[in-house]
């Protein structure tokens, strides 16, 4: 249709003329050509309404092409990242990753655009005018349109080239600048602290000095790239109009050729303006198509054998075995050397030890969010590396010690444990977290924000909502890493209660650093550099005063004199519950002593 119009153009001005030299002689043959002129002006007006009709039509229907695709690989991208094992999300950049979700699949889209729809089409309008100037006018013609047309193309690429090192750099600085600002009014309190508002204004400053460098040499190198481009469409303009004058003296050519050359020329100016564009930006939708496809390409080390059974599970049966159990996150670096325990199903069992000792590394591995080097790990009788991944996953609860929220309301994140969960359910297991009253003491009650990764939430908040939605996943197995670590004593006791019910017939394993949330464990395992040092329970433990449980104990118990040289009430209070254990433990030792019954 955009080929049609100049044509068009051609025969309403040909049959104007013509008219127009017939005026003195009116006659039917006159009246003819007048009607003929405007029967083609108004088909000129059809192809130029019909050219752009179908022009939109195509972005339309390409639309719906275009963000399904966007939309099924970046829902696919982003599957294949949870998917991911941890070791590839605890070395990632979350801006990086982001962006090149972002600029991976907006350039497959780019790429797609400009192929079908900028270069496929100009290339063969080129080829389509410069056949029809050939077989219409002569090879002269189809010379001069290939030569101006080459001639632009290759000045485009070149200045293009050059251009993109100024543009490399100014989005550098623009994202030195974003990182600043951002960093910045992250810090906002750090910076208030330290009275240096100035100097990170400063600093912002010269971010942008570099940004508005760059940007002016953007700028100016982009007007002499329009102006060069101009100047050589412009010589091939003139050459060929020319050439059609040459050819109107001569008699070979009408004046409506003139117009006709001059409109098929001129209209493939309009889509080669876009050439530099569509160049730099295809050449950039590559580089971040490369890099999404290169995230897709990447494997994931935990992964499902063929066909993995789910693992069967009851809480009757939910039982943990670790069977020496190696495992290092670098090579070299020891995490756990030979590791192994057993938690039998329904009992409470404490991991307790230094920091580096590897107790947290257990949680992780019973998630199979890594795999150990050497030895194995069953749950309910199953070796985890045979069973599914999801069904694994489903059977354990966990209480991490970081509690990170989402952005969104505090009600989401209790019911993110069970999705399913009716509003009942999420407020039964706020109220045994101790945080139902607490909510409702917020303006918005269980519809207020907590902000990201929950900061509005003290930190004792945001581990009740952990302990919360990890009861509400109701599952066989807890894990409670740290669970009550920023809580206070009494709302510490409290939940410690609550949890006695919550773990009564489930199997749970609670990682500890205050021993005192651990006494009523049916066994205390001991981790020292890797290794099990010493097991039993809290009583077992203490009676071997060089015992490492015995120090921690003690070291943790021990009296913490306050500025005047005098023991403080906490001090004392833990000094006097420590003499009364000892005193109720001897009794226990003496009623049984002598009693003849080996089973005592």
């Amino acid at each position: 249709m955009n080929i049609v119009v100049p044509f068009m153009f051609k025969y309403a001005v040909d049959g104007l003329n013509q008219m127009s030299g017939n005026m003195l002689n009116l006659d039917d043959a006159s009246n003819t050509v007048a009607t003929m002129a405007t029967a083609v002006l108004i088909g000129y007006g059809v192809s130029r309404a019909c050219a752009s009709l179908f022009n939109e039509l195509r972005n339309a229907v390409f639309g719906k092409v275009a963000q399904s695709s966007i939309r099924r690989i970046a829902k696919n991208v982003f599957l294949h990242l949870h998917n991911l094992d941890l070791g590839f999300h605890l070395s990632r950049q979350t801006g990086g990753l982001s962006k090149a979700i972002d600029r991976g699949t907006r350039g497959i889209s780019f790429v797609l655009s400009a192929l079908v729809f900028n270069l496929g089409p100009t290339l063969f309008e080129v080829v389509l005018v410069s056949g029809i100037l050939y077989f219409k006018c002569g090879g002269q013609y189809a010379l001069v349109t290939l030569g101006t047309l080459s001639a632009y193309a290759a000045f485009t690429v070149a200045v293009t080239q050059w251009r993109t090192r100024f543009r490399i750099e100014m989005n550098k600085a623009d994202n030195e600048a974003g990182n600043a600002a951002i960093d910045s009014l992250l810090n906002y309190e750090t910076v208030k602290y330290f009275n240096n508002e100035k100097y990170e204004a400063e600093k912002y400053d010269g971010y942008l000095k570099v940004y508005e460098a760059y940007s002016l040499k953007t700028t100016s190198t982009l007007a002499m790239l329009n102006f060069g481009q101009n100047v050589i469409f412009s010589v091939g303009l003139t050459g060929i109009m020319v050439l059609a004058s040459q050819g109107i003296m001569s008699g070979n050519l009408t004046v409506g050729d003139l117009v006709m050359v001059n409109g098929l020329l001129f209209q493939l100016s309009l889509p080669l303006n876009f050439l530099g564009t569509v160049y730099r930006e295809t050449r950039q939708a590559l580089i971040d198509m490369n890099t999404l496809f290169l995230l897709l390409n990447t494997d994931t080390k935990i992964k499902d054998k063929d066909l993995a059974p789910p693992l069967m599970i009851t809480p009757q049966d939910a039982t943990i075995k670790f069977e020496d159990v190696y495992f290092e996150y670098q090579e070299g670096q020891k995490v756990l050397n030979g590791v192994s325990f057993e938690v039998p199903a329904g009992k409470k069992v404490a991991l307790v030890g230094g920091s580096g000792s590897g107790k947290s590394t257990i949680v992780r591995l019973l998630f199979r969010f890594y795999e150990p080097q050497r030895g194995n790990i069953y749950i309910a009788g199953q070796n985890i590396r045979e069973a599914s991944l999801d069904s694994v996953r489903k059977a354990l609860g966990v209480v991490p010690q970081d509690a990170v929220l989402f952005h969104n309301t505090i009600f989401y994140n209790l019911q993110y444990g069970n999705i399913n969960a009716s509003p009942e359910e999420v407020h039964h297991v706020a109220k045994l977290a101790g945080i139902h009253d607490a909510i409702l003491r917020m303006p918005n009650g269980y519809n207020t924000q907590v902000g990201e990764r929950g900061l509005k939430l003290s930190g004792g908040e945001k581990q009740r909502v952990a302990i919360a939605r990890a009861i509400l996943k109701k599952t066989p197995i807890l894990l409670y890493d740290e669970a009550t670590s920023s809580l206070d004593s009494i709302t510490e006791e409290n939940i410690l209660s609550s949890m006695k019910e919550m773990v009564k017939d489930r199997t749970s394993i609670f990682i500890a650093h205050r021993l005192s949330t651990i006494v009523d464990a049916d066994e205390i395992i001991v981790l020292n550099q890797g290794k099990v040092a010493e097991r039993g329970s809290h009583y077992e433990l203490l009676s071997n005063p060089n015992s490492m449980y015995s120090d921690l104990w003690n070291t943790q118990n021990s009296k913490i004199l306050n500025s005047s040289g005098k023991p403080d009430e906490k001090s004392e209070r833990l000094t006097r519950k420590e003499e009364e254990r000892k005193k109720l433990q001897e009794e226990i030792l003496n009623s049984v002593k002598g009693c003849g019954n080996c089973s005592c």
